[in-house]
């Protein structure tokens, strides 16, 4: 079990809410399935490299898909939060705002930190080699 997959409990939760036509071909193993799209979202890392394990990815594609737009996601949702009360809280990235200057960062720049406190100072000021020439005796 990796820890991207759903725990017993877990699937007891979700396994009701999700569609149960079955159509023609019999549907490959939800828990299966749903593993694989969770461990995409969780990880960031793109459906291409998805682990075998999970079965094809254009299967967990295809169905995440499918379920985002017939609304299944979103019953979840709704079912989930309403059984703990509305006492979830989750956060979006488009709700999360930077700081405004963290969008003109330039990128690649190295910060060197001295251990002498001496060393980046630069002197307060400095002899003109022009005022030892014009000096009259």
């Amino acid at each position: 079990m990796s820890r991207y997959d759903l725990t017993d409990f877990e699937w007891r939760v979700i396994e009701p809410l999700l569609p149960n036509k079955p159509r023609g071909i019999p549907r490959v193993d939800d828990r299966r399935v749903l593993n694989g799209i969770f461990w995409v979202l969780r990880s960031g890392a793109p459906w291409r490299d998805l682990p075998e394990r999970y079965g094809p990815r254009t299967t967990c594609y295809n169905r995440f898909v499918r379920w985002r737009k017939a609304g299944i996601w979103d019953r979840m949702m709704d079912t989930i939060t309403a059984a703990h009360d509305g006492d979830i809280q989750m956060i979006d990235s488009t709700s999360v705002r930077a700081h405004q200057q963290a969008a003109t960062a330039k990128r690649g720049i190295e910060i060197t930190v001295s251990v002498v406190p001496e060393a980046g100072l630069q002197p307060k000021s400095t002899l003109s080699s022009m005022g030892k020439a014009s000096r009259s005796d």
